[in-house]
């Protein structure tokens, strides 16, 4: 039997990540609904010293120990930025990649919300989604569209709206982890 600590599956999920989305030293990624950091410190990693880490939260309590903990790490290349329900609040085009894990379906704007995620991908830039579909038996997230049909989202209904939004689907991986798909979009060149 093989036991795997949260850390290693976390390892394991970034480096598949940092593969579809061609992460390199230099590159520049954001994690909107950062968290505890613990993806987001991760992926600083992998991008090393010449790259970037956008941290995005908007929980007060999350976002004041992200701040402390990049302090205490000092990493140079992380920038913990508040989010907003509509809004990333990064600058525009400045990421050459953007994810999201577990947190697309909390979004309560989503149009808004894809519109700025959009913005602050440069041209040719991808965006990744890990989601799972809806639990039938619970409540949606609060404040969510009607359309997600109980806590997650429909990959159906998350794809439109980010290809309603100007990305296209570049990859669909079904079988992400557990119940988990990814979607890896690309922002093409106008």
């Amino acid at each position: 039997i093989l036991i795997r600590s949260g850390n290693a599956d976390k390892r394991d999920e970034i480096t598949r990540l940092a593969e579809l989305l061609h992460w390199k030293p230099g590159t520049v990624v954001a994690d909107i609904g950062a968290g505890d950091g613990s993806y987001s410190f991760l992926v600083a990693e992998r991008v090393g010293a010449s790259g970037r880490v956008y941290a995005t939260e908007i929980d007060k309590d999350k976002l004041q120990n992200l701040r402390a903990q990049v302090a205490n790490r000092k990493l140079d290349n992380m920038i913990v930025v508040e989010g907003a329900a509509a809004d990333t609040n990064l600058p525009s085009n400045c990421c050459d990649s953007i994810f999201l894990r577990h947190v697309y379906h909390h979004i309560t704007q989503p149009q808004d919300f894809d519109r700025n995620l959009v913005r602050s991908l440069k041209p040719g830039g991808r965006l990744a989604i890990v989601d799972f579909p809806p639990w039938t038996h619970s409540e949606p997230v609060k404040g969510v569209p009607k359309n997600r049909g109980g806590h997650g989202v429909p990959e159906g209904v998350m794809v439109n709206e980010l290809t309603s939004a100007g990305l296209q689907v570049e990859k669909v991986i079904d079988d992400w982890s557990g119940d988990d798909y990814c979607v890896v979009f690309v922002k093409r060149n106008r």
